[in-house]
């Protein structure tokens, strides 16, 4: 982490990743990226769909490759480098017959290091493979929920799935929210934790990094007029004036709020909710 000296407001206390010790190219592979429209909350009528959405710097799209589907193809990796798109960092993989394709790295990957994705691959850094054939204990990223259905879960900076038990065809994995749930053993998942992991430990320090994210600024609802907003009116500085926090649209909303729908198709492939309330 990079910190800064309080030269001003905005910069005491803002910290930043040092990207300069990581990556080790600055310009993205052209052939890999395009255009693309920014989410800025507006349907086609120009009205706000999602709040707090707007603005931000432009941004090219890099197609990250979450398929794998180049089995048994022996890969190197060519670079490592920052994605405005997502929070882990990417490299550029050379496959043996040639093609080129971004993937998410792990947090241990340097250039050069070799990987494959294969049925019959090691238990190894990078390596890809199904779930039936990892031990208990394994810690993989970008896992499939359904077989060849591409990488679904673990997919951002730090953060890795644990691999707890093999049983009756499936593979009971440990989330980063502590949810315990089983997936199809067919799935497949790359070794590893994602890469960046000391992305949660960034303070932005000013409200300029957040509008340059595409971030717009958050009204309390306790600030608003009862007219729009359950917390809002009253005089003064008036608490929510009821137990249970929830959003504009009356819906639980917060830490400890249980808003899963009750018959969700896969509430049968959870073995043990994920832990809510405060954090301690």
């Amino acid at each position: 982490m990079k910190a800064y000296k309080p030269t001003s407001p905005g910069r005491r206390g803002m910290t930043r990743i040092s990207y300069k010790s990581v990556l080790t190219t600055d310009k993205p592979l052209k052939k890999l990226t395009k255009g693309f429209k920014r989410g800025t909350g507006r349907n086609n009528a120009g009205r706000i769909t999602t709040r707090h959405k707007g603005g931000g710097v432009k941004r090219a799209y890099r197609m990250v490759d979450f398929k794998y589907d180049k089995h048994d193809i022996p890969a190197k990796i060519e670079t490592i480098e920052y994605d405005p798109n997502r929070s882990a960092f990417i490299g550029v993989a050379l496959y043996a017959d040639g093609e080129r394709r971004y993937i998410v790295v792990s947090g241990a990957t340097k250039v050069g290091d070799e990987f494959i994705v294969s049925d019959s691959a090691k238990v190894r850094l990078n390596n890809r493979l199904p779930l039936s054939k990892m031990s208990v204990g394994t810690f993989v990223y970008n896992v499939e929920i359904k077989p060849n259905g591409g990488a679904k879960l673990a997919r951002s900076a730090g953060n890795y799935i644990e691999v707890i038990a093999h049983d009756a065809g499936y593979t009971h994995i440990k989330m980063p929210s502590s949810e315990v749930r089983k997936v199809l053993s067919d799935c497949w998942a790359t070794v590893g934790e994602v890469s960046n992991s000391e992305h949660r430990l960034v303070t932005l320090g000013k409200a300029g990094r957040k509008r340059h994210m595409g971030v717009r600024p958050t009204v309390r609802g306790s600030a608003m007029n009862a007219v729009d907003h359950p917390y809002g009116g009253g005089e003064g500085k008036a608490g929510r004036g009821r137990r249970r926090a929830i959003s504009k649209w009356g819906k639980p909303t917060g830490i400890g709020q249980k808003s899963r729908k009750p018959k969700k198709y896969s509430n049968k492939l959870i073995v043990n909710r994920r832990k809510v309330g405060k954090r301690k």
